[in-house]
Parts: structure tokens; sequence; C-alpha cells
């Protein structure tokens, strides 16, 4: 016997026995029973109805709030049935609410905005941090470096002499020698820079190490330092997990290597400060030189070349900014060499950190 217009068979599962029944589901204004030859359930409501699986073979419909409970039309489902049963979900409610491609559309216009709010992210927040915030963790960091940091009186006033000389109005940027033998210098948070004993003692002159603090000191003016710090670690340098990780945060500046265009903008800086000190850019541009044509020979330059990328142009931009006109050199012989040997009498701590 055929089911009736407003009838069709299906299978059904109660939820509560594994049993599959035979049943006639019957229209009941906006509910149907389910109709067998020793029971009839129900009625229940349409709008409780939810789609199953739309991979599947058959439809099927379950309700929300009876777990188990599902039936699958056998036959043809008539039109006044199938008007009132739920859509089958293909792609997900959103995206079969609007089309798969205009979701495909929204979902990549949102992933692009999220994508540039990440990339964005560091620079915006690297200004917003607190002064205090900042000089906190680069005094942290700079007592990671445990106790090679370098003493001596006339050491000590040279490097006074030199950081006056190139910087001579800001009191808050402090600088500091550690014995170390790589060749490199690296900028804290908080105006901090720490130069290793090794750059000094690769250095053919003070003009040299002026050139590399006025490219430091760049990276401070312009925030490059806390962006690179956020943009390695995340926002877990603001929000408490310092303490615990201080030596992987400063082995991570130290293996940060600048974005070009903060390299330029620091070069920039730099220049514009050797020129206001009348200080000779060209020493800069022979330390760049060494630098590229020795990373194959020196093992040590290469720390050097990990956080600050050298190539032939940053060189080249050194040089061409040299001007006709009296130099003067940023120490006089007896302050470099005092300056150089600033570390004589520190011994490298065992068990250093990084």
């Amino acid at each position: 016997m055929e089911p009736a217009a407003d009838e069709v068979v299906v299978w059904h599962y109660d939820g509560v026995s594994a049993l599959r029944r035979r049943a006639t589901m019957e229209l009941r204004g906006d509910a149907f029973v389910l109709v067998e030859p020793e029971r009839t359930t129900g009625p229940f409501a349409f709008a409780d109805l939810v789609a199953g699986d739309a991979t599947a073979a058959a439809p099927s419909f379950g309700i929300a709030r009876v777990p188990g409970w599902k039936i699958t039309p056998a036959g043809h489902i008539p039109a006044t049935i199938a008007a009132r049963l739920p859509q089958q979900a293909r792609y997900g409610r959103i995206v079969d609410r609007f089309g798969l491609w205009p979701s495909i559309a929204a979902f990549g216009a949102v992933a692009a905005v999220l994508v540039a709010g990440v990339l964005n992210a560091p620079p915006l927040l690297a200004r917003l941090i607190p002064t205090s915030v900042e000089q906190r963790i680069g005094t942290m960091m700079v007592g990671d470096f445990g106790r090679n940091g370098c003493t001596d009186p006339a050491g000590d006033a040279a490097l006074r002499a030199l950081i006056l000389r190139i910087d001579p109005n800001d009191t808050a940027i402090e600088v500091s020698v550690v014995k170390l033998p790589m060749v490199n210098a690296v900028t804290l948070p908080g105006g901090r820079i720490v130069v290793f004993d090794g750059l000094l003692r690769g250095a053919k002159s003070p003009d040299e190490v002026a050139g590399v603090l006025g490219h430091e000191i760049g990276h401070i003016r312009h925030h490059d330092v806390m962006e690179s710090l956020l943009r390695q670690v995340g926002l877990s340098v603001l929000l408490g997990g310092l303490e615990g990780h201080v030596g992987g945060y400063t082995n991570a500046l130290l293996a940060t290597a600048y974005s070009r265009g903060a390299e330029a903008r620091a070069d920039g800086y730099a220049i514009g400060m050797m020129q206001a000190a009348k200080i000779s850019p060209q020493p800069t541009a022979a330390f760049f030189d060494r630098l590229g044509k020795g990373a194959g020979k020196a093992e040590r330059m290469l720390s050097y070349l990990a956080s600050h990328p050298v190539s032939a142009d940053r060189a080249a931009r050194f040089r061409a900014a040299a001007r006709p006109g009296s130099y003067e050199p940023t120490l006089d012989a007896a302050q470099w060499r005092a300056l150089r040997s600033i570390c004589r009498k520190t011994k490298t701590e065992a068990g250093w950190r990084f």
C-alpha cells in the first residue's frame, strides 16, 4: 500500500534501543507522528528537528535534545513534508546560509585583516609600552650576563667620553661592556646597550665603535628592540612570564636579525649623529667591509652578522655620507687604548648562560 501524499515511510531509531524500526511518518499540522503496527509515537514538532550528515547516502534527521533519536526516509518525501524538514547542511550553517564562494571571499577578507593586524601589532604595541616596563626588562637582561661586565677607571672614563661625544643630550642611555669574544653589540629594552669585548678588540679605531653605537642608538629611538622582542616571544614579556626566561629572551635578541627597513633607519640615524659630532663615517664603512669579506674566515664575526646583516650597500651608504671638511677623532690615542683594555682585569664567568 502506497503512503498518502502527507505520509512517508521512514526508518526510525528511538534512542533507547538499538533496534531499527519501520514506521510511517504522518503529517499533523506543524508536527508529525510515527505510526508502527504495534504503536504510535509523537507528536514531534518539525521545529525540533535537526538535519544529519549531508554526506550520507540518504538524508537523516534527529532531535537535538534526544540523543540517538533519528529518522531516515525510506522513499520519496512528499512536498508537503519536505517543505517542513530542515535543510541539509553541506558546509556549515554560515556557509550554507550565504553560499560557498561568498563565504570563501568573506573568510579570506577576515584572514587578511587578521594577518595585517598580527604583522602590525608589534610596532604599535612597542610604542605603547611604558618606559618603566622597558627599563625593568632591560635591567634584568643586563644582569643575565652575570659577572662578565667589565669595569676599569680609565676604560670607564673613555667609554663615557665616547658616549658623550656621539650622543651628548641623552643621559638615559646606558652602555656597558662585557668580556665575551664575539664581535657584537646588542641593544636591550630600556635604552641599554651591551658591547662585547670582541668588538672593541676587532675594531681598528674608536670611530668604528662610534658608528656601531650610533646604529644601536638608532634602534632604540625607533623602538626596534621591543618590537623585535614582541615578535620573538609575544606578550609573555609583559604579562609576568619574563622572570623565568630571561636568558632565553636575551638569546632571542642576540639571534634576531632586524628587517632591512629597521637596519636602514638605524644606519641613517647613526650617520646623522656622526655628522653632528664631526665624526667621519668612513671607518664605519670600512668596518662593514671587513665584516662582509671576513664572514667566511672569522668565526667571531658571524655573531654580528647574525643580528645585523651586512651588505655592500650599507658600507657604501656610510662612505657616501662623508663630506669635505675636518673630522675629529672620537677619542684620543690614550682613551682608545684604555677603552680597548677595559676588560683586561675581568675574568669570564664560568657557566655563562647563553
